[in-house]
């Protein structure tokens, strides 16, 4: 079973004439317009996914130049989920081991969950044993740019791990990629300019193996990788890297005032050349700590900017692999985040329940973690029943997956939830809570 990526076409938008007519002619220009103005799917993600520069996606929609590669035109059909008819290829391997995204089996929950397990399962005997095409390049006598470049692209592949596995059992992975590279830059022959990106690259994977390790639970060694990437991309001189350094120190930081005072730093390091996905990662990281802050007002102006940011998104622009993920559904689940810590149910809940209706339960720890503060808002909203339907639901999502946080924000709800217990759908959600 292999997992669905987040650049699947929807199965309506395959049935469309036009879609079907530029998939049969290789015109993926055209497919990926489609992809951006049906489905939702921003050029950054489909860069990432089928491994071309963002700036070529965005050329190509514009009906400029053709892919002709024959592995290309495989890999953006495995990544788009295109069946292999539909561009002249034999079936390919996931059209036969995946199962129907819509099947849930309520012993076991829904396929993506199924999807999960079994990827869990190969991942016991180590994630490097499970990825050999990820074998680290031997190291030239003398490391050039094309190298860490080759390095960078290595660290983009391993991200998507985050998509679909808790940083359990990433973390290992990733903070293996960040020692390497530290040893690299111990051991080995540089020029100035491979010096350099080899240090931002080090502060890239210092965050990724952070964040893993926050989502595992390990909070200590979390703080220490986000500082010591801090410190690589100071020295890098690369201030997208520096920028997100600090957010992810502000989300991390006990004391709410020094939180923003941290994210307002974050956003300080914008500039005209940082990338609007960038900007809109780290406005947003700024307004949950307003929010958890109690400075509304604060909230808004934050929002506000990183909806902006967005919208002020050009085709082609580059933009950063770790920041690709920002998209308008993400930043509608943090504005309704921001909404329910402020207790402000009314304006929450509908941006929560639009938004989750688009986001995949492929991203099952992700989705568990948002239904909860969705749950919340109901709950702020007297809303008791339906904040039980929704903790039932990411209580299914969360089985199996190595993060504590989708079960540590779901602690205070079913605290509340217990307040109801005379309500047959809050015993059944507190039965299955400790089942």
């Amino acid at each position: 079973m292999i997992h669905q990526p987040p650049t699947a076409l929807p199965r309506d938008l395959l049935d469309e004439e036009e879609m079907q007519r530029a998939l049969a002619t290789h015109d993926f220009g055209t497919v990926f317009r489609l992809a951006r103005s049906r489905a939702g799917i921003s050029y950054s993600r489909i860069a990432a996914e089928c491994d071309i520069k963002p700036e070529r996606v965005g050329t190509l929609a514009k009906g400029r130049g053709k892919i002709t590669s024959f592995d290309k035109v495989v890999e953006i059909a495995d990544a788009l989920r295109v069946p292999g008819h539909m561009v002249g290829l034999a079936p390919r391997p996931w059209e036969t081991s995946e199962l129907p995204a819509d099947t849930y089996d309520p012993q076991i929950g829904s396929t993506s969950v199924r999807r999960r397990a079994v990827l869990q399962v190969a991942t016991t005997a180590g994630l490097a044993a499970a990825l050999p095409a990820l074998m680290r390049p031997p190291v030239p006598k003398r490391v050039d740019t094309r190298y860490v470049e080759r390095l960078r692209h290595r660290t983009a592949r391993l991200r998507r791990l985050d998509d679909f596995l808790g940083g359990g059992d990433t973390y290992r992975t990733y903070l293996g990629e960040y020692q390497a590279t530290k040893a690299l830059l111990r051991d080995s022959v540089f020029t100035p300019e491979s010096r350099r990106r080899a240090v931002s690259l080090l502060a890239e994977q210092a965050q990724q193996a952070g964040w893993a390790a926050f989502d595992g639970g390990l909070q200590t060694q979390a703080e220490s990788l986000y500082e010591e990437s801090q410190h690589a991309a100071r020295e890098a001189g690369d201030g997208d890297l520096l920028g997100n350094a600090y957010a992810f120190l502000a989300y991390q930081a006990e004391d709410r005032n020094v939180a923003v005072e941290i994210a307002a730093s974050s956003c300080s390091t914008i500039t005209p050349s940082t990338p609007s996905s960038v900007r809109a990662l780290l406005h947003e990281r700024m307004a949950w700590a307003c929010a958890v802050a109690d400075q509304p007002h604060r909230v808004e102006r934050a929002l506000d900017a990183a909806r902006t940011a967005l919208e002020e998104q050009q085709d082609g622009e580059p933009q950063r692999d770790w920041a690709a993920w920002v998209d308008q559904t993400e930043l509608d689940i943090m504005t309704g985040r921001c909404w329910t810590e402020l207790r402000r149910p009314l304006r929450a809940v509908p941006v929560l329940t639009r938004a989750l209706a688009r986001y995949d339960d492929y991203h099952a720890r992700d989705k568990a973690l948002y239904l909860s503060w969705l749950a919340d808002a109901y709950l702020a909203a007297g809303e008791v029943e339906e904040a039980a339907a929704v903790t039932s639901r990411a209580l299914d999502l969360s089985i199996g997956v190595a993060s504590v946080r989708p079960r540590e924000r779901l602690v205070p709800v079913l605290g509340q939830l217990r307040q109801h217990r005379d309500l047959s759908a809050v015993q059944d959600v507190l039965e299955k809570a400790t089942a």
